[in-house]
């Protein structure tokens, strides 16, 4: 991946002299998503820093995530304590650092990285992976015309009186062949097809029918969706969104859209318009990921958003001091800015009694409660088991 069309047709060249033939290209991180998720798993992305690196973040933690490469290597002039700390991001993606390669590209320095690709494979077992293809564009959208996108409903609670504070809807794919397909196995090949609005639109629909019955039954619940932050550069879904409040004549504060903080840099005007009239329609807004992105403080103050989700993988080593840290000043910047904050990833007794002792309020994770198809979550909200 490089912008630079002389730089990458070098790259290709020096490549094929060195036998390998099977090369996807692309200028830019959004164009090389689309070729592997249309063409499987890669061995090894090469990757041009030089240019936009919060790009290039985004792309190397999206190919971990979905298992769509096993390696990288970096090509450009790089300092050492950046090389170290891309290192970190990829190595935490799932991805082998094969190493740097300067500019412009060295015939030897490349053959090298490749035996060390080789060499290392030979000496780990590579996890296999169970989807080295994502979902073609027909068969996504074969699964939305059948309906097969489901939301299913993960409540958020009060951590201090227990009881239950909401819920997020959260995509599964229920497959004809495969089963149940969670986001990881999907959702990159949804956004490369630029089919995830109209995936959103069907778990919007059927976040209205579970509010209905609530309502029929004389009960409320704040539902939280999802949004990525390409889908608001455009005002289609945000009208679709508030025409179907008036349908169901509910109020804009039902709903609450979280984005992740990787999306909120360089956000153009449309964007930011957008959150603003999400905002003004009473709809809630949430910074999702929080603390593992790459916002700032300017940001938190200019954007209209109130509510904060701290990562689930920040709270996981609740008893050491620099979690402590962490989250004590996460509480305070969250009450300073007048801001709700939800915990993430509550998956044990110790977390959840740790974080009630730093001040934290709001927590969702699996010891507090799973995720549910509607039908079931609404049978345990008649009866919820509570956190104790």
């Amino acid at each position: 991946m490089d912008d630079q069309s002389f730089q990458l047709g070098e790259l290709v060249k020096a490549l094929e002299q060195l036998g390998v033939n099977d090369i996807l290209h692309a200028s830019n991180s959004e164009g090389a998503m689309l070729h592997i998720a249309r063409s499987g798993c890669v061995d090894i992305v090469l990757c041009d820093f030089s240019g936009s690196a919060v790009n290039c973040l985004e792309f190397l933690a999206w190919v971990g995530k979905c298992g769509l490469a096993r390696a990288v290597a970096l090509c450009g002039d790089m300092k050492p304590e950046l090389h170290r700390a891309i290192e970190q991001i990829a190595c935490r993606s799932g991805l082998q650092m094969l190493g740097v390669m300067s500019s412009p590209t060295q015939l030897c320095t490349l053959q090298q990285i490749l035996r060390r690709y080789n060499r290392q494979r030979l000496v780990y077992e590579i996890e296999p992976i169970l989807h080295s293809r994502l979902p073609s564009e027909a068969d996504v959208r074969r699964g939305l015309a059948q309906g097969e996108f489901k939301a299913w409903f993960q409540p958020k609670f009060d951590l201090r009186t227990a009881e239950v504070a909401g819920a997020e809807a959260l995509a599964r794919w229920q497959h004809p062949v495969k089963g149940l397909l969670l986001p990881k196995d999907f959702l990159a090949a949804v956004l490369a097809y630029d089919l995830i609005d109209e995936m959103l639109k069907q778990l919007l629909q059927q976040g209205m029918n579970l509010l209905n019955a609530l309502r029929r039954s004389g009960q409320s619940l704040e539902l939280a969706f999802n949004l990525h932050a390409s889908q608001l550069a455009h005002n289609d879904l945000i009208e679709h969104i508030e025409q179907l409040l008036k349908r169901n004549n509910f109020p804009g504060e039902t709903l609450l859209f979280e984005v992740a903080e990787n999306g909120l840099l360089d956000l153009p005007r449309t964007t930011r318009e957008n959150l603003l009239r999400l905002r003004m329609m009473g709809c809630s807004l949430a910074i999702d990921d929080f603390g593992i992105g790459f916002s700032s403080l300017t940001l938190l103050c200019q954007l209209p958003f109130n509510q904060l989700k701290l990562d689930g993988q920040l709270v996981r080593s609740i008893e050491e001091e620099c979690t402590h840290a962490m989250v004590t000043s996460t509480v305070a910047l969250a009450r300073a800015l007048s801001m709700t904050l939800v915990i993430e990833g509550v998956s044990s007794q110790s977390i959840r009694d740790g974080l009630l002792s730093m001040g934290c309020s709001f927590g969702q994770g699996f010891h507090l409660g799973r995720p549910m198809e509607a039908q079931r979550f609404l049978r345990w909200l008649q009866a919820p088991e509570l956190p104790t």
